[in-house]
């Protein structure tokens, strides 16, 4: 019995995070979890900042995750980390691609974008267990280049939170993604739960 757990999804437009999101909630769901979901999207077809709350359990009751109250984040982005670093707290396990989407102020010279290590660093700071991976690198190796987001799920479950099950997970991928896509991304899968690093 799950009385309360938070996933917090952070990406930009375009990344996938909404139907990592989705993945999730039908794994849930099938687990017959009590479960609310949120999502706070920004220009998200210009690569604007998407988020994606996820609550499970018998204790929860709206949508959008307390402050500090995330179990784990799941970053697509690595920026996108900092940016809801007031729903981490100690202990929240992080899973971050290494790969920056940078945004226009950045290409443009206006500003700068964060090192990796800066990027670390704050998540530490917090008390945050980190776990820093290129998702974007070994998606394209799985022949999966379209399904970074799925490659962070593999290293989530990985992770053996053991609040979903790796058949319910993978049966949510089957009902929630286009049949023609499904071989590669449970590729993609699959390359994530094997480079969680450790």
């Amino acid at each position: 019995m799950v009385k309360e757990y938070n996933i917090l999804i952070s990406s930009v437009g375009g990344q996938g995070g909404i139907t990592l999101a989705r993945v999730i909630a039908n794994a849930a769901m099938s687990m017959g979890l009590n479960l609310r979901v949120g999502e706070t999207l920004g220009m998200a077809q210009r690569g604007g900042a998407v988020q994606s709350h996820i609550r499970l359990g018998d204790g929860v009751h709206s949508s959008l995750i307390p402050s500090g109250g995330a179990d784990v984040l799941l970053s697509l982005e690595p920026s996108e980390a900092v940016r809801v670093a007031g729903y981490l707290g100690p202990g929240t396990r992080v899973i971050m691609n290494t790969v920056p989407t940078h945004p226009i102020p950045v290409m443009l010279g206006q500003a700068t974008y964060p090192s990796l290590k800066e990027i670390t660093g704050a998540l530490e700071a917090i008390g945050c267990e980190a776990h820093a991976m290129d998702a974007t690198r070994i998606a394209w190796e799985a022949d999966a280049p379209r399904s970074m987001n799925v490659t962070v799920l593999g290293a989530y479950m990985a992770l053996g939170e053991g609040v979903l099950t790796e058949d319910a997970v993978k049966e949510a991928l089957k009902r929630s993604l286009p049949a023609r896509y499904l071989e590669q991304n449970l590729r993609a899968y699959e390359r994530g739960f094997e480079a969680l690093p450790r």
